[in-house]
């Protein structure tokens, strides 16, 4: 698990690419375009003070921007890596790392959702079904490293 983990979190900095649609768009911050004008920030802001429902309106949970969510998870999942190698906090590290894949699934969910939606096409498809179900070994591989390995006297594991 510590080696998928790493693997993982260090391809979260080498091609953020692989996880752009499974980041939901309710969690993405809308930042301003580089360059946009103050006048069109304000008319925006308007928009949103008037119930406008396109697509300035942010959800409540949209805290970071879409490649700040992507190096979020890549540290967690590289935190997690080195704490399931730590018997003292192995059994935290597993359940939080359960919680974390669990969490997950609402991305997945989401980038399948999109994926068979208008926009959609074939290969996203094949990619988000394929995706999807490799969550529920991985949420259970993670919820079983709870049971921490015995230590023998000599300080190794028996």
């Amino acid at each position: 698990m510590a080696a998928l983990l790493l693997a993982s979190a260090s391809k979260h900095f080498r091609d953020p690419g692989f996880y752009r649609e499974v980041v939901p768009d309710y969690l993405c911050r809308r930042d301003a375009a580089p360059g946009a004008s103050q006048s069109n920030r304000d008319h925006r802001s308007r928009d949103q003070s008037n119930g406008d429902q396109g697509a300035g309106v942010q959800h409540p949970l949209a805290l970071l921007s879409r490649d700040e969510w992507i190096a979020v998870s890549g540290l967690l999942e590289l935190a997690a890596a080195v704490g399931i190698l730590l018997p003292p906090i192995r059994k935290l590290t597993a359940t939080a790392l359960t919680a974390m894949f669990t969490a997950f699934l609402a991305g997945h969910v989401d980038a399948l959702k999109r994926a068979y939606g208008p926009a959609g096409t074939s290969r996203r498809r094949k990619i988000h079904t394929v995706r999807l179900p490799l969550q529920a070994p991985l949420i259970l591989w993670a919820w079983s490293l709870r049971k921490s390995l015995p230590i023998n006297r000599r300080g190794g594991r028996a």
